[in-house]
């Protein structure tokens, strides 16, 4: 395989090169991403953009010390 890099033109073993990382890419999705593996797991689209979206709430103030 090395010696087949030596002999292509640069132009075409880049080529090869991010063909094959597209390649892979579209396998990993397809594997992992494409759908959910349970039909339960689906949430309304409305419901995730206001969770994502929303202002975060901040945490309550930590209760003062009282000093003698």
């Amino acid at each position: 395989m090395r010696a087949l890099l030596h002999r292509l033109p640069f132009a075409l073993a880049i080529t090869l090169v991010l063909v094959l990382k597209v390649v892979i890419l579209f396998m990993l999705y397809k594997a992992f991403f494409s759908t959910p593996q349970v039909k339960k797991m689906r949430m309304p689209t409305a419901q995730v953009e206001q969770h994502l979206l929303a202002t975060p709430r901040l945490p309550p103030p930590p209760p003062a010390k009282a000093t003698p």
